[in-house]
């Protein structure tokens, strides 16, 4: 039999999935504010060539334009493909929207058009995308051709006379172009300060995540090397008390072979728990894994549960009616351990486990009737050393378990019930603790 998993993330590669959706949404950005160019342009067209009776040159203008809607569309292709959108493709993105409005100031009065402020919004653009060399490449790029269009352009029979105020087309243009400047700026800006602040916060929980992964590890060494350290004394004090059992002096003494007995079980329940501690890191988990069923798996934990611990009632709903091969181990059984005995902690009046199956998902949730989360805490909930208990180390048993969900494909949520009391839930994939069919495994799936 094999076991099958889903694989999880890993911090880096999160990271990497947070940078390329920002840039997917920045291109998407740029593709947008194209658009709102081309219609633009064309409406500035219309009115100053039809409505002013300014002589333009319509055909090499509107090719422009066309040229904008079909490097658009490519633009548009490209999002669609669900890959990473590099800096350097935002910056070619841009190289050519510069290029596109110094054609057509060129072909429009240059620097005496006054929608030439336009290339601030460029510049304002790339300043929220680009960094480093590809920025100041823009800034070189649209003020050489604010340079080139002072000297060559096309004239436009377009006096500036600023003294006639709103009679003046080129007052009007002018205010035109700032309130252009203005509205896209406040808008596309902050669309795409919107995308930096998610990806910065994406980055931001994957180094959370990487540094809870390392307090795991770090936990994970401390009670491996601790677990292996016990084990030998653990193992002496074993031969010696079945040593002591076989004494004539001593088993002829009833009273004193109960308490033999005693210790032998505490002393094996000792061993079991550091078994468990280097399972838990780890180390030897094949041998102790074992065949069994999902809702038998469910059955046995709550029955060593109970027997282990004492509660005034605990109600266990077992809901799960299609039942599978399954694996468990120690990591699984504590994983439950851990939230039942945090439920136990905060009601030992009452404790529930309900159990369900949702086609390919485990629910298991722990509900109790105590005080419930603090506000403050179930904001950080499962974060190592948030504990209402107040003691040295509280809150590990919760940040745990869902660490140990996460590498099985599924989660650990917490709410408080509106009725009282809080409420854990702990969904799992059950492809990730499953077995496969027999038929698959006799082909190799």
């Amino acid at each position: 039999m094999t076991r099958t998993t889903e694989p999880t993330q890993t911090p880096l590669r999160k990271a990497r999935t947070a940078g390329a959706s920002a840039g997917r949404k920045n291109l998407q950005q740029l593709i947008q504010l194209r658009w709102i160019a081309v219609v633009g342009q064309l409406l500035t067209i219309e009115v100053t060539h039809y409505s002013l009776r300014l002589a333009l040159p319509l055909q090499a203008m509107l090719a422009i334009v066309a040229c904008m809607v079909v490097f658009n569309l490519v633009s548009l292709l490209r999002w669609r493909v669900r890959r990473r959108v590099h800096e350097v493709e935002l910056f070619i993105a841009l190289l050519v929207d510069v290029a596109a409005l110094t054609a057509q100031l060129y072909l429009s009065g240059g620097i005496s058009n006054p929608f030439v402020f336009l290339y601030l919004l460029q510049i304002a653009v790339g300043a929220m995308l680009l960094r480093g060399g590809y920025l100041w490449s823009i800034v070189l790029a649209a003020s050489a051709c604010v340079v080139l269009l002072a000297e060559h352009s096309r004239p436009l029979p377009l006096a500036p006379n600023l003294q006639e105020g709103w009679s003046s087309p080129y007052v009007v243009g002018l205010l035109v172009c700032f309130a252009l400047n203005a509205i896209l700026v406040v808008i596309f800006i902050t669309r795409i300060n919107q995308n930096l602040r998610r990806q910065d916060a994406r980055l931001a929980t994957a180094r959370q995540r990487a540094a809870e992964e390392e307090h795991i590890v770090r936990m994970g060494l401390l009670a491996s090397g601790a677990a292996h350290e016990l084990g030998t004394p653990l193992a002496t004090m074993a031969v010696i008390l079945g040593d002591w059992k076989r004494v004539p002096a001593l088993s002829a003494d009833t009273t004193l072979q109960e308490d033999i007995a005693e210790m032998e079980a505490q002393v094996k329940r000792c061993k079991s728990i550091v078994s468990g501690i280097l399972l838990s890191a780890g180390e030897t988990r094949g041998e102790s894994s074992v065949q069994t069923t999902v809702r038998q798996f469910l059955d046995t934990l709550v029955k060593d549960w109970r027997t282990t611990r004492s509660v005034n009632q605990f109600v266990y709903d077992n809901h799960i009616l299609h039942d599978s091969p399954m694996v468990a181990d120690t990591t699984l059984e504590q994983m439950v351990f851990n939230v039942l005995d945090n439920a136990r902690d905060a009601s030992p009046h009452w404790v529930q486990l309900h159990a369900e199956r949702d086609v390919d998902t485990l629910r298991i949730v722990v509900s109790d009737r105590g005080p419930g989360f603090a506000p403050e805490l179930l904001a950080h909930i499962g974060t190592p050393y948030q504990s209402t208990k107040g003691r040295p180390g509280g809150g590990l048993g919760l940040f745990l378990s869902m660490n140990v969900a996460r590498t099985l494909g599924g989660s650990v949520v917490a709410r408080n019930r509106p009725e009282g009391g809080a409420e854990v839930t702990i969904t799992l994939s059950l492809s990730a603790i499953t077995l496969q069919d027999a038929n698959q495994e006799d082909h190799g799936l």
